[in-house]
């Protein structure tokens, strides 16, 4: 009897509280998906120029992560140019293994020195991004609430760039990107 009283009192006994851990399970095991250490030290040289890296054909490769799915390649063909007005439009052919093809657009502008913000198809909200030496840090709402943050370090060759992108739903991880992305002309 008074184990039952104290089982009420604490919210419904043993049963009850697997229950709570099997609902709390996935966002703990969310929470564990990895998030890259190397994102927090850009390095000074090469300075990424946003404008010169995106102009013209660029092509990446990746593995995208969902939680509770197998990892999947992701290939993003890019075709970049200046508006008169400077602004970036990067359009996107994104080809993920698990769907059919699709565009997506990004509208990016210099708004201060190495600060950006900007537009893309995908989000619910505005972009905003800034460069710190070799590491340009993107942020942005995908649609859906998904928060996003975006960390793309330039390579010392100028050419390449390291994209690391993690999304978050309510803080927990539910998606992390790594890709490598070329400048091909």
């Amino acid at each position: 009897m008074a184990d039952q009283a104290i089982s009420s009192a604490n919210g419904g006994g043993p049963r009850c509280l697997r229950r709570r851990l099997i609902w709390l399970l996935p966002l703990l095991a969310g929470g564990c998906t990895a998030v890259p250490r190397d994102v927090a030290a850009p390095r000074p040289a090469p300075h990424f120029a946003v404008e010169a890296f995106f102009a013209g054909h660029s092509e990446g490769s990746g593995t995208l992560k969902l939680i509770f799915s197998r990892a999947r390649s992701v290939t993003v063909h890019g075709n970049g140019r200046l508006a008169s007005d400077g602004t970036l439009i990067l359009d996107q052919n994104v080809i993920d293994a698990a769907k059919a093809p699709k565009q997506r657009e990004w509208r990016i502008r210099r708004v201060a020195a190495d600060r950006y913000a900007g537009t893309l198809s995908d989000a619910s909200g505005p972009v905003s991004g800034d460069v710190t030496g070799n590491r340009l840090h993107l942020r942005f709402t995908m649609k859906g609430g998904l928060a996003t943050d975006q960390w793309l370090s330039l390579r010392a060759d100028g050419r390449i760039a390291d994209n690391i992108m993690v999304v978050r739903k309510f803080g927990v991880t539910v998606a992390t990107l790594h890709e490598t992305i070329r400048k091909v002309d």
